[in-house]
């Protein structure tokens, strides 16, 4: 068996021939990882994320372009209102992480508020070190860093995560903080976007616990991060503590997966690539030798998702309607098995999901012969 060295180099340089000759890897950064975690049976996504691969470009070459993303005036709002939340040296952020999340502590009548300017994001990662170090080493005292930078491991390289904020509590513990345009209406904010938000924190929580693992003894890295949202429809801010301690493990497996991408690798036949300079065909068959984990919520989470959606419903997937359906299903995995167990014409009279699908043809046939009299 060859070194871990040998095998990370023969790893990185079968991922820098998916990618295509002389193209760069794009960098991972926090939405792209969180994202990981919200689809982690996606094998092609691993594959094309751990390689480097840009999904938009690639996704543009299939004739499926991506959609989503956030529009100017959306990134204009949301930088104006993190500017305000941020004012005055992070006074009206500090008095909401005292008042959600360490009540006990001092009110931060002041804090230290660093400066992080460095050149690369690798001198910016260890200026940010320095600082939570030096922050750990004085408690007693309030730090906010303003967007630190933070590095973590991904498949033996790094990636670079700027989290809006990170704070340093009195006693030394460390809160992530999240900042979003989105609106807390009545204390409460969509769902969905909570949950984005949340996975997309517990990147950064990663990230600062390999910081924290450094220092001796190591600092407790919260898992119960501050969000800040405008308030209703104003632009006066609010927060709410939200605890990302299953978005957290779930990033963690998907990471130690995507370490061991070489199996999915492996897999491919010989000459793989995923270059959008390819022709479209050969294109195509490579992007489709990759099995996919298509569901509606891939949707604004992956540029590949709408080439993706059109593949699932041309096999009739039922995972194309919903996790939920497909979980109800059983091992029913396409529309045709659905109707043809419905009409009693395949499947097990023996299997719940079956004789659910019969009782509702049966109720259905019923109620439109009663509509026809």
């Amino acid at each position: 068996m060859p070194p871990p060295r040998t095998r990370g180099t023969a790893l990185r340089q079968r991922l820098a021939e998916l990618r295509g000759p002389d193209v760069p890897a794009k960098a991972l950064d926090a939405r792209a990882l969180a994202a990981l975690a919200a689809n982690p049976g996606c094998a092609r996504r691993a594959i094309l994320d751990g390689a480097g691969v840009n999904k938009t470009a690639l996704a543009s070459a299939l004739g499926a372009p991506s959609a989503f993303g956030q529009s100017q005036f959306a990134l204009t709002r949301g930088n104006a209102f993190e500017a305000k939340v941020k004012a005055d040296g992070g006074a009206e952020l500090l008095r909401l992480v005292h008042e959600k999340l360490d009540r006990s502590a001092e009110p931060p009548a002041e804090a230290r508020v660093p400066d992080l300017t460095a050149t690369g994001p690798q001198g910016r990662t260890a200026r940010t070190a320095l600082e939570l170090r030096e922050a750990a080493a004085h408690p007693g005292a309030w730090t906010l860093l303003d967007h630190p930078m933070l590095a973590l491991d991904v498949a033996g390289s790094p990636a670079f995560l700027e989290p809006d904020a990170v704070v340093v509590h009195p006693d030394g513990s460390w809160t992530v903080v999240e900042i979003k345009s989105f609106p807390l209406l009545d204390g409460s904010a969509d769902p969905a976007k909570v949950g984005a938000a949340a996975r997309q924190a517990a990147v950064y929580v990663l990230a600062l616990e390999e910081v924290a693992a450094r220092l001796d003894p190591a600092p407790r890295v919260r898992h119960r991060i501050l969000l800040v949202c405008p308030r209703d429809f104003s632009n006066h801010p609010a927060a709410s503590a939200v605890d990302v301690r299953k978005q957290r493990a779930v990033t963690a497996r998907q990471l130690a997966r995507l370490t061991r991408i070489e199996d999915i690798a492996d897999a491919l036949p010989e000459g793989t690539c995923f270059s959008p300079e390819l022709p479209a065909e050969e294109l195509t068959a490579a992007v489709e030798s990759v099995p996919a984990t298509y569901a509606p919520e891939c949707l604004s989470a992956c540029e590949l998702a709408f080439h993706c959606r059109s593949r699932s419903r041309e096999a009739g997937a039922v995972t194309s309607l919903g996790r939920a359906v497909r979980a109800e299903l059983g091992g029913l995995t396409t529309v045709e098995d659905v109707l043809a167990a419905a009409r009693g014409e395949a499947g097990d009279p023996s299997d719940p999901a079956v004789a659910a699908l019969r009782r509702a043809a049966t109720l259905r046939a019923e109620a439109l012969e009663a509509a026809c009299r």
